[in-house]
């Protein structure tokens, strides 16, 4: 019976990250079997210059994609912040579905806030104001009109950028701010969070108003996988595996 609910995120998949790509086309493959849904909170490539970007290796993610929701199995993708402009075009030809940031859902019957997790680093100034010109709809049209090797040379340029400023940045600033944690937890009114982006897998027990709340934060696939399982009616596993047949499947 397909009782479980799946969350992933920052995945960084590219074709030159074959061991990772196979690590997830091997996780869908048993997920699909088992999973009731899955949600996917940002990060899902590396990079994401437009949907018009059909190469071998991107249509390979996509039939992977579209073979579980073939059968039945909701697949929920957030945007994250390398792949913020998957767009229409990927949705109809996986049949996963666009979920916005943040979103509130009924996780068994549990009002639960899922988020990619950027929102939450206010600390980091720079990278808060890259976001919002990086969302903005004219923004992007502009950038969707440059010719895909244009794009492509773009996005590698603010991914060296980014690594090269990531480095210099202290601890903190890569981290969440926990009032904007508190600030979005009350805002939505739920005691329950599941989020990426930090790469610090963890679950965080939070106290504020004399109430109690949890923070699951998924992990990067660099050299393994990382999955957070959510049965009904048992407690949630936050996996990191090197292979699938180390996951604990319900």
């Amino acid at each position: 019976m397909r009782e479980a609910i799946y969350f992933i995120s920052d995945l960084h998949l590219s074709a030159e990250r074959t061991v990772m790509n196979q690590l997830f086309f091997d996780f869908l493959a048993v997920m699909k079997e088992r999973a009731k849904a899955l949600y996917i909170l940002g990060d899902l490539f590396e990079s994401w210059v437009g949907d018009s970007d059909r190469s071998p290796f991107h249509e390979q993610v996509k039939a992977a994609l579209q073979a579980v929701t073939a059968q039945g199995i909701p697949v929920h993708i957030m945007h994250g912040n390398r792949d913020f402009l998957l767009g229409r075009a990927f949705m109809r030809a996986t049949g996963c579905r666009l979920l916005g940031d943040p979103s509130v859902i009924p996780l068994h019957g549990k009002p639960t806030l899922l988020t990619h997790g950027d929102l939450f680093c206010t600390d980091d100034i720079a990278y808060q104001a890259f976001r919002k010109k990086s969302r903005n709809r004219l923004y992007q049209a502009l950038f969707l009109i440059k010719p895909l090797a244009k794009r492509q040379a773009i996005a590698n340029e603010l991914r060296e950028i980014s690594r090269a400023e990531t480095s210099t940045k202290p601890d903190h600033i890569m981290d969440v701010n926990t009032t904007a944690v508190v600030h979005m937890l009350q805002h939505y009114g739920v005691t329950q969070l599941i989020h990426g982006h930090t790469h610090r897998p963890n679950i965080h027990e939070i106290k504020f108003d004399e109430t109690a709340a949890k923070r699951y934060v998924l992990g990067a696939w660099h050299e393994g996988g990382h999955v957070l399982a959510c049965p009904p009616g048992h407690s949630y596993t936050l996996t990191a595996f090197a292979a699938v047949d180390d996951l604990v499947v319900y």
